[in-house]
Parts: structure tokens; C-alpha cells; sequence
């Protein structure tokens, strides 16, 4: 007997519900931290490596007498999840809270570069420097595909997508798309 899907379990969101299914705005302003999240013995490199990186950046600021101790400890974890997911991420960088990093391999950041809150980064992706320019500064909610180079004083707006293998070396308007080597705009 073929039941409709509606009938089948009512504590679950189903997928003809229209009504139901409401998707959750992803705020390229307001931080969200539980896309950081991670359990005591989860193994997840990034969440991590992340964590590793908001530890020592808490520590620095802290007039903890421990706080020392605890940036030693950071350090050492940072550098510990830093080869485990092959990337390159300073402690001293400004990354907003939400940072996504789904697969971490290979993800290099100039310790300069400015990355805005809840961005999501794929592997192999590059932020940084030209000869003679400044670090890049990345708006809110904007999601670089894999093997992307963003280089050079160069502005990404919000929710901007750099497409995979794209090398943007121009600014990104708010709510574009870069794609291609080099990167042109698409509306």
C-alpha cells in the first residue's frame, strides 16, 4: 500500500510540504557561530582548525593569568590540525565568525587578508597577495569555490560566489558571481 509521503511520519518536514519549508537566510553581517561548532571528540579537521585559531585569538586578549599557558596549547593545536588538513591559515588572520571550510586542503591566507562573516571556502583556494599590493578583504557570505585565487588590494562584496579555479585580481560587486582566469563579472 502506497501511503503519501505527508502521511507517513508528522514530526518530520517533508518535502511537499511548501509550507513548511522555509530556508534560512544566511546573514552576511550578523555571525553564526554554530556553523563552528563542533563536539569535544568529533573528528573534524576544520571545525579544528578553526577552533584552534579562535583560541589563541582569545587568549591574546585575555588578562588571564593562564592565558599564556592556553596560547602555548593553541599554538601547538594550530600547528598540529595546520598539517593534518595541508592549509595554511596564520593565527593572527581576521576571519569572522561562520567561517565554512567543508574540505581544507590546500587553503592558503595572507595574514593580512580581511575574510568577512559566515564565508564558505572549498580547497585549494588562495587569498592573497601581487607584487607591491595589499591583502584582499572579503565581504559577508561569500563562497569561493576550489582551487579560486583571489590576489591583490582588491574588495569582495557580499554574498559575492568566486567560481572554482577562478583567478579574480578585480573587485567583486555585492551579490556577483567572478568567474573564469582571469575573473570577469556575471550579473
Amino acid at each position: 500500500m502506497n501511503l503519501p509521503i505527508e502521511d507517513v511520519d508528522k514530526n518530520v518536514i517533508h518535502l511537499r510540504e511548501p509550507s513548511r519549508m522555509v530556508e534560512d537566510a544566511v546573514s552576511s553581517e550578523i555571525p553564526d557561530w554554530s556553523r563552528e561548532y563542533k563536539s569535544f571528540f568529533s573528528w573534524s579537521p576544520s571545525h579544528s582548525l578553526l577552533a584552534s585559531i579562535r583560541t589563541y585569538q582569545r587568549s591574546s586578549k585575555s588578562k588571564n593569568p593562564y592565558a599564556f599557558l592556553i596560547k602555548i596549547i593553541a599554538i601547538v593545536r594550530h600547528k598540529f590540525w595546520s598539517v593534518v588538513t595541508a592549509s595554511d591559515i596564520p593565527l593572527n588572520c581576521e576571519i569572522g565568525g561562520g567561517l565554512l571550510l567543508p574540505h581544507p586542503n590546500g587553503v592558503v591566507i595572507h595574514p593580512r587578508a580581511v575574510i568577512g562573516p559566515n564565508c564558505l571556502i572549498f580547497q585549494q583556494v588562495t587569498i592573497g597577495l601581487r607584487r607591491g599590493t595589499e591583502a584582499p578583504f572579503i565581504g559577508g557570505h561569500v563562497d569561493i569555490g576550489a582551487g579560486a585565487k583571489i590576489l591583490g588590494d582588491i574588495r569582495i562584496g557580499k554574498n559575492a560566489e568566486i567560481g572554482a579555479n577562478a583567478v579574480v585580481i578585480t573587485d567583486v560587486p555585492d551579490n556577483c558571481t567572478a568567474v573564469g582566469i582571469p575573473a570577469r563579472i556575471i550579473r
